[in-house]
């Protein structure tokens, strides 16, 4: 046979959710035996969730996950079906997919190589595959062969490279499947998303994969924010010899997608080609990957709705709006009735509007203090009014000041900007921490925390006080490229409402007002901290690197002061970084500790290497 029907289903499960993840499984089976698929790929470990962590050095896990796949098998019916699960061997476990073709295994092939920077932590739970090795195992009892294995269907040969497998340049199997002439690559993926990166992945490992290995490649990835923290685009890539043939729209809503294309092996020129019309704008793909995990935050976690201490500056609007880009991209692509389900509401009594829609599901409050100013109180009102939100306002001052006198008693004097300025902004910014928190308790409501990564570079921010919160949905993204994205946002997406925010300048608004306080007086200019950031963290690059980097386009000593403050804030504020509420991942750049940076609570602060530079 020269030509096969092919499909990818991309679908967005939830670890050790089987009901779900179950059904999604079924529901794309179904649907590509409907449109007479001949063979369908899942993504990597989609019967468990690939965010399961630690329980995947379990033994019930595996066990469980074959159980499952065993009760799939009679739904497997005239297709051939690849799906991603642990397989665990003698007390060890595998990333696998099991291959099934009518209802019966011809077997699971294992991972051989394993995803291990930045977000990925994959060698803490499996153990790589060694190439060429084959073995049998006991499953639903009969033996099933696992290993590196090659399969052969309607005429044609096919393998894996299972997600990190694609990325190695060393030992990429693709190679080997070369020389044992396989006509199609399966890549079953649980790639993260991050800006820019759908577009690398294209050309890298599809088209160029395709080309070098001289076959058709499928590459199929999961959907969603799965697990809390990770987001995946439910991207679906077909290429053929170099060619491009057919990309699905990525961050749906849906529970699955299913892309089918039809590819002729002896004549590639005859294969079908299906065009996209999945948008790459950055501004557009952040709205749309923020909207996508919000939604799934929100279900997966059962809550009511979200809280938001909205403060008229720019990362609490970010906020809010992405909230209402939540309410507005999922109902316009899943339906009101479908859209309240999903979220656990009853859709008879919900509104079938988006300001009303987030009137329901978004509370904003703007907590001031005699520091704060008219300008950022009508630019938080103006903007929570213009999206439907809920807003209160109320004075903290009584509760600020209340700590404050019973600190200067017990310390038998007063407390003075001069002496305590620190001291007197956190008592502000702690003081609203109780009464968000008792609102969002009330509501039932996710609280959501404002802080942003330029912020968590040099903790600028308060802790229990603008940290507090269960979810910070802008954490792993810096200031300037938040600054620039309302401003996008008001002129593209058409938030009127944004207009007093983009003209404010960041400011925390914790000192007096003759006192002028501005963010970039605090810590330096926003542009010169990403610069330092990105080659301090993201290239580990020691302070006097970075100042010959960086020193053609700045003032000499001006950098130097900056560097050092960058240097001496980033390694005291390590504390701060390990306690900020789990936050979505939207960049190749995080210093989320627990999910990309680690680095110590205690160390020696860079004091040489700080030394080393003033002698430049």
């Amino acid at each position: 046979m020269s030509t096969l029907k092919i499909a990818g289903a991309t679908l967005n499960q939830i670890p050790i959710h089987w009901e779900n993840n179950v059904s999604n499984i079924l529901a794309a089976i179904s649907e590509a035996q409907k449109q007479q698929v001949q063979l369908l790929c899942l993504p990597e470990l989609c019967l468990t969730g690939y965010g399961c962590e630690d329980l995947f050095l379990s033994d019930w896990l595996s066990q469980t996950a074959a159980e499952h796949l065993l009760k799939i098998l009679p739904a497997c019916g005239d297709i051939i079906v690849c799906m991603g699960l642990p397989i665990r061997i003698d007390k060890t476990t595998y990333n696998g997919v099991c291959v099934i073709r009518d209802k019966e295994i011809l077997g699971i092939t294992l991972k051989q190589n394993l995803a291990k920077e930045g977000v990925h932590y994959e060698p803490r739970w499996f153990e790589p595959w060694h190439s060429g090795k084959v073995r049998e195992i006991m499953m639903g009892g009969g033996k099933v062969r696992v290993g590196d294995l090659v399969y052969e269907s309607h005429g044609i040969l096919f393998g894996f490279e299972i997600c990190e497998d694609a990325w190695s340049k060393k030992n990429r199997p693709g190679h080997r499947l070369l020389e044992r002439k396989v006509n199609l690559i399966l890549n079953p993926s649980a790639s993260h998303f991050a800006l820019g990166k759908c577009s690398r992945r294209e050309k890298e490992v599809i088209i160029d994969g395709s080309e070098q290995f001289n076959c058709a490649y499928l590459f199929v990835n999961h959907l969603g924010n799965e697990a809390g923290r990770m987001i995946y685009d439910g991207d679906i890539v077909f290429g053929q010899h170099g060619k491009l043939l057919a990309v699905n729209e990525r961050l749906s809503f849906r529970n699955f997608n299913l892309l089918a294309c039809v590819v002729d092996f002896e004549n590639p020129t005859n294969s079908q080609t299906i065009p996209t019309k999945d948008g790459r704008e950055r501004n557009d793909e952040f709205a749309r990957a923020a909207s996508l995990a919000l939604f799934d935050y929100l279900r997966k976690s059962k809550a009511k709705g979200f809280v938001l201490s909205l403060s008229g500056g720019a990362d609490s609007s970010c906020c809010a709006i992405l909230v209402a880009e939540m309410v507005r991209r999922a109902a316009q692509e899943l339906g009101w009735e479908k859209f309240w389900s999903l979220l656990g509401f009853d859709p008879a009594g919900s509104p079938k509007n988006v300001k009303d829609s987030v009137h329901k599901l978004l509370t904003c409050a703007y907590q001031g203090t005699k520091n704060s100013s008219n300008e950022t109180l009508l630019a938080a009102k103006e903007l929570a009014e213009s999206l439907g939100a809920r807003f209160y306002h109320w004075s903290i001052e009584e509760e600020s000041n209340s700590y404050r006198s019973k600190i200067e008693g017990a310390l038998g004097r007063n407390l003075t900007w001069d002496q305590d300025d620190i001291a007197l902004q956190n008592i502000q910014a702690r003081s609203r921490s109780p009464i968000i928190w008792l609102l969002a308790n009330v509501n039932q409501s996710i609280l959501l925390t404002t802080s942003n990564r330029s912020e968590g570079d040099v903790g600028y921010a308060t802790m229990d006080g603008d940290t507090s919160g269960s979810l910070a949905p802008i954490a792993s993204i810096d200031k300037p490229f938040l600054l620039q994205w309302l401003t996008w946002a008001q002129a593209n997406l058409h938030y009127p409402g944004l207009l007093r925010v983009n003209n404010l300048q960041p400011t925390a608004e914790l000192r007096p007002a003759e006192q002028a306080q501005t963010d970039e007086k605090d810590l330096m200019p926003y542009t010169v901290l990403v610069a330092i950031e990105r080659l301090a963290i993201l290239e580990r690059k020691p302070p006097i690197e970075v100042f010959h980097i960086l020193s053609s386009h700045y003032d000499g000593d001006s950098l130097k002061t900056w560097i050092k403050k960058f240097f001496r804030l980033w390694s005291a504020n390590q504390w701060k970084r390990e306690r900020l509420a789990p936050s979505f991942h939207f960049d190749d750049l995080n210093v989320d500790p627990r999910s990309w940076c680690r680095f110590p609570i205690l160390s020696g602060n860079f004091k040489e290497e700080l030394e080393a530079l003033d002698r430049t």
